[in-house]
């Protein structure tokens, strides 16, 4: 896999869906055909532009679900009922059919597998999706870095990749996963449903000590408020790297 960053111009590609997976009731993972696609690394993401027969355009950013392989790039995509773009993906966007991405965007919110570190990953609902791609080029790449994923979100309905973390947690000795749930938690689940807090991270995070890199992904005021726990926990801020989305996605 060719790896890049956006050290150039970025040009729109002309890309065609050959796979979809439902993940949620509301979320699908794309896999997306890209002639020419250049590589992207773990944390990137991309515009995705439509086109209306009268010329109007709409475009939105989805983050990059897994390390670019060749051409293929895959997007899990969250429905947002009032939106202009997601809409068309879930419910129109037919294989064969073109869109047009521009990417990978993105330098910072990276995880590179030459890293040895230990790795936090704190995620808000759809925040898991470049966090997912971490772990799974974790896999690929073979690293031994030991990775954690601390997941919030509303129920368990609600979890993208259930199927894949279930099983990497099972074969996967360097990886823990730990859920909060805000609204509905599952049968036998210790504790009351809430908001993400400071036990939450405390125990689910790493020591300050190890200098772990901490990666925290979704809505703006989850983002500030896990940003806020870590440093106030000793972690350092220059290795705490965050990515975040409004209400619209």
């Amino acid at each position: 896999m060719a790896a890049t960053t956006t050290g150039g111009p970025l040009t729109w590609r002309v890309a065609r869906l050959v796979e979809r997976r439902v993940e949620t009731p509301t979320a699908q993972t794309l896999v997306l055909d890209v002639p020419g696609w250049p590589g992207s690394l773990p944390g990137q993401h991309v515009d995705v532009r439509l086109t209306a027969e009268d010329g109007y355009q709409a475009a939105r950013s989805y983050s990059l679900a897994g390390p670019g392989d060749g051409d293929r790039i895959a997007l899990t995509v969250q429905k947002v009922p009032d939106g202009e773009v997601s809409p068309y993906l879930i419910d129109v966007y037919a294989v064969g059919d073109p869109v047009e991405v521009r990417g990978p965007v993105g330098g910072w919110f990276v995880w590179r597998p030459v890293e040895t570190a230990p790795v936090l990953l704190v995620a808000g609902g759809s925040g898991v999706v470049p966090l997912m791609a971490m772990i799974r080029a974790r896999r690929a790449a073979g690293s031994r870095a030991p990775f954690r994923l601390l997941y919030s979100v509303r129920t368990p309905a609600d979890v993208f990749y259930a199927d894949e973390l279930r099983h990497r947690l099972r074969d996967d000795q360097g990886l823990d996963v730990a859920y909060v749930y805000t609204r509905e938690a599952p049968e036998g689940w210790r504790g009351e449903p809430h908001r993400i807090g400071l036990a939450d991270v405390n125990t689910h995070g790493w020591p300050p000590e190890l200098e772990p890199l901490c990666y925290v992904c979704g809505p703006t005021g989850f983002v500030e408020t896990v940003a806020d726990l870590l440093v106030g926990l000793g972690h350092q801020t220059r290795r705490v790297r965050t990515e975040r989305f409004g209400p619209t996605g």
